[in-house]
């Protein structure tokens, strides 16, 4: 299973016929799940894995136990194992992840304060980390100059 949620999309189509190549279900959220469906792929969105809807202005999105421990899981430990399999929580393998363009918003001329902190990733950035602390089991792309890599 890989977790794609990408502010910048260039280059996805390339990892998304790996990923279809290779039978990856594809988790996404709303903008990208949205260009995935664009594309003619299937997708499922995040709010389907959590049961919670995304909330207004996508301020929540993947900031849930359901993925975080999809991440963070120790899948040699029976107990993480048992937990998933009780809940029916699926692995998460990959993510895909790169973050609001925060630094070129804010040396646009005339960046509002709002503008921004609307930029602030918060919910990529928790991601990036539980894949990176979990290296063993989640590998985890942030470039799309990376993307060529992960489909060789």
């Amino acid at each position: 299973t890989a977790l794609l949620s990408v502010s910048d999309k260039t280059g996805i189509e390339l990892l998304l016929k790996t990923l279809k190549k290779h039978g990856v279900r594809i988790i996404s959220t709303g903008g990208t799940a949205q260009k995935i469906r664009e594309l003619g792929y299937e997708v499922t969105d995040v709010s389907e894995v959590t049961g919670v809807p995304e909330y207004p202005s996508g301020l929540v999105k993947t900031l849930h136990p359901r993925i975080h421990f999809a991440l963070l899981s120790d899948r040699t430990k029976s107990e993480h194992v048992k937990r998933m399999e009780e809940e029916g929580i699926t692995p998460i393998d990959l993510v895909v992840c790169n973050l609001y363009p925060f630094e070129r918003t804010v040396h646009k001329t005339g960046c509002t304060k709002e503008e921004a902190i609307s930029q602030i990733d918060i919910g990529g950035v928790a991601m990036i980390r539980a894949a990176a602390k979990n290296h063993r089991f989640v590998a985890v792309v942030t470039d799309p100059l990376d993307y060529g890599k992960v489909c060789d």
